[in-house]
């Protein structure tokens, strides 16, 4: 059974994925975007929006933008269509990214053994809350939309946890009318479901236990939301975009190349090549700190089974025509690392070396990125409440002792709300709620600041 599962859903995926080359690529963001990403819980973890901003922090330091999380866990397209004007329309966003399918499929229900016409129910329902938000999304035309299918349900990992069977199934047919709408509209579209689905399946034949997601199927660690964060940039047009890629022919003391970057002031002489750079961007780091509750995945992770730093991250230094023996790598002083003159010939990528100086100026963007996501959370955990709980009680927005009673009282016997609780005692207030956004616009500005690509002195001396 579970084979049979496997592969009808490597069926699926390859289809899919296959068919998306016939979907024209997505516009880049532009210098004033602001992009909201609507979807659930997984959205509301911010990694993979905050990654793709992470992104154009560093390739595009020049062109600002926004982001705005507007996640909230436990949603479906019901909840959405519930929220859109009060949650997301009142950003005031030029380009709407909705997204929804995991909850929408349902769990438990599967257990029953009526998997298909379970699947089948929960995709019909979704879809007649969609076909109300897709009126709505038209008649918004201030925006951009574009439809991003849900992250995957792995139905397949080797793990006894929370197994729902053909739930898988259900979601391709929400994503399938996903994709539809996207088509008809002549909106923007972003799979995530048939590629990661994709991935894993690959991945399991190696290891049974391999996931992009966690132990509960369903919510993707750190690794899991930069795939996610790839296949949106892919899906922009951005692979093979270039940090910067430099050749120099030392033999005739001449700039072979400059991609993405300015090199002046070159200098060789016997044994030293000296020449001044400017890159236009900056190299995304790894980070190999996992940072999702009770899930160890690291976003560096997610590099071993995705091309990023093929198509995405390369930061080449090439020297061609340098004698044989080895050479010292200096930049502005700082010794880098050693080389062969073959090493040098074939290209070194800067991007993957974390000592140099650019690498860590794009090291503090992303803790300043972290800083960011962690107050932006605070304010989705307000959100959170006043849509999945006051609202139900006749109190959203109301805000006051009585609405902060009855959350204690609520919290006592829903962990959910238990766990929102603590961040209601000051987010009730709109004074605290301003100071964070405060806190928010200032981290934004300071990144956009410190990101700004420095000159940089490069050296390559002869070592023996």
């Amino acid at each position: 059974m579970h084979k049979r599962i496997f592969l009808s859903l490597l069926a699926i995926a390859s289809l899919t994925t296959n068919s998306e080359a016939q979907v024209q690529p997505l516009s880049p963001f532009q210098a004033g975007e602001r992009a909201c990403f609507v979807g659930n819980s997984i959205t509301e973890a911010g990694y993979y929006e905050s990654y793709i901003w992470l992104y154009y922090m560093l390739h595009f330091p020049g062109r600002k933008i926004t982001v705005y999380n507007c996640g909230i866990g436990g949603d479906r397209a019901q909840n959405i269509l519930g929220r859109i004007e009060a949650d997301v329309f009142a950003k005031k966003p030029t380009t709407i990214c909705v997204t929804f399918g995991m909850n929408d499929s349902g769990y438990f229900e599967y257990l029953s053994g009526n998997g298909d016409s379970t699947g089948k129910k929960r995709a019909q329902e979704s879809q007649r809350y969609f076909d109300t938000i897709s009126l709505k999304l038209k008649a918004y035309t201030a925006a951009k939309k574009i439809m991003i299918t849900s992250s995957l349900y792995d139905e397949t990992m080797k793990n006894p946890k929370n197994y729902f069977p053909k739930k898988s199934l259900s979601m391709n047919t929400i994503a399938a009318f996903q994709e539809k709408a996207a088509q008809d509209n002549h909106w923007g579209f972003v799979d995530f479901l048939h590629p990661m689905t994709e991935i894993t399946l690959l991945e399991q034949r190696k290891d049974s236990a391999f996931t992009l997601t966690s132990s509960d199927r369903i919510h993707p660690g750190n690794a899991g939301h930069f795939v996610m964060a790839w296949l949106f940039l892919k899906q922009q047009g951005l692979a093979g975009k270039p940090v910067a890629d430099i050749a120099i022919d030392a033999a005739a003391k001449k700039i072979q190349h400059a991609e993405n970057c300015q090199l002046t002031c070159l200098s060789v002489t016997p044994g030293t090549i000296q020449v001044d750079y400017l890159a236009n961007s900056l190299p995304f780091p790894q980070d190999t700190v996992s940072r999702m509750w009770e899930n160890p995945q690291r976003q560096a992770d997610a590099l071993k089974v995705i091309p990023f730093t093929e198509e995405m991250n390369r930061e080449m230094l090439t020297v061609h025509g340098l004698n044989n023996g080895n050479y010292s790598l200096l930049i502005d002083g700082k010794s880098i690392g050693k080389y062969s003159g073959e090493q040098l010939g074939a290209g070194i990528n800067l991007a993957l070396i974390k000592t140099t100086p650019q690498y860590d100026q794009a090291m503090t963007v992303l803790l300043l990125n972290e800083e960011r996501m962690a107050i932006e959370s605070r304010l989705r955990a307000y959100y959170w409440l006043q849509f999945n709980y006051l609202k139900e009680i006749g109190m959203q927005f109301n805000d006051n002792k009585v609405a902060m009673d009855s959350v204690a009282s609520r919290a006592t016997r829903d962990w959910a709300v238990a766990s929102k609780r603590d961040n209601y005692r000051a987010a009730r207030y709109a004074a605290v709620r301003a100071s964070w956004q405060r806190q928010l616009d200032a981290l934004v500005n300071e990144i956009y600041t410190l990101n700004q690509p420095k000159k940089h002195t490069i050296r390559i001396v002869k070592a023996d």
